[in-house]
């Protein structure tokens, strides 16, 4: 029992500390991006050595990879929890698509982590292979919900990823003008276009749906 308590406690220990460093990890990120933010900085942040940083991480982009990890794990229970209570296929797309959208517009420095906005602006780099492989398929998964809701309706399996991309596509661009400001230019409210968006792809999916009956 002694041992068993003595390992409980060490590992309560190095996940807090692994908490200690992501966070610090991620201001490290958010003032200076993946390629400005060094490992001393980060265990600056921490309280640590850095030296301390490679018994919990092999590398930065590890450490981004996980911070980024974390960030597609709490957009996937946002949209979770949107459809909860959404049973008709159409009311669990609209609902799983705004949450999406709504998710980046309270939370505009996790788009950042997404895109590698910080300070440079995106850049066609990835954090290797398989952390690339694990993060898009955390993504895919976040997103499946809608993906589902047009199957449910209808849509093939590549009409419902096209669909995904497109209001993927929509809200990037919606977050970006609204998040640098540039949505005043035109007058318009953000989630009111995103919403108008969805909604037209409700119409487009459903009705070509129903000209397709006998």
């Amino acid at each position: 029992m002694a041992k068993e308590r003595k390992i409980d406690r060490q590992k309560a220990v190095s996940e807090l500390k692994r908490e200690l460093i992501l966070d610090a990890a991620r201001k490290a990120f958010e003032a200076d991006g993946l390629d400005g933010a060094s490992l001393r900085a980060i265990a600056a942040g921490a309280g640590y050595t850095p030296a301390a940083l490679y018994f919990h991480f092999e590398s930065k982009e590890a450490i981004y990879a996980e911070v980024l990890r974390s960030s597609l794990a709490n957009l996937e229970q946002a949209i979770n929890r949107s459809i909860g209570r959404a049973k008709a296929p159409v009311d669990r797309l609209r609902a799983a698509a705004m949450a999406f959208f709504r998710y980046y517009a309270d939370n505009p420095r996790d788009l950042d982590l997404g895109f590698y906005l910080f300070r440079g602006g995106m850049k066609p780099q990835g954090l290797g292979k398989e952390r690339d492989d694990i993060l898009n398929a955390a993504l895919e998964s976040a997103l499946q919900p809608i993906a589902d809701a047009a199957q449910t309706l209808g849509a093939r399996r590549e009409e419902a990823r096209s669909l995904v991309a497109d209001i993927f596509a929509h809200a990037a661009g919606l977050l970006l003008l609204a998040h640098t400001g540039r949505i005043r230019m035109f007058g318009a409210s953000a989630p009111h276009l995103m919403e108008r968006f969805i909604e037209a792809q409700v119409v487009a999916l459903t009705g070509s749906r129903r000209s397709a009956a006998p």
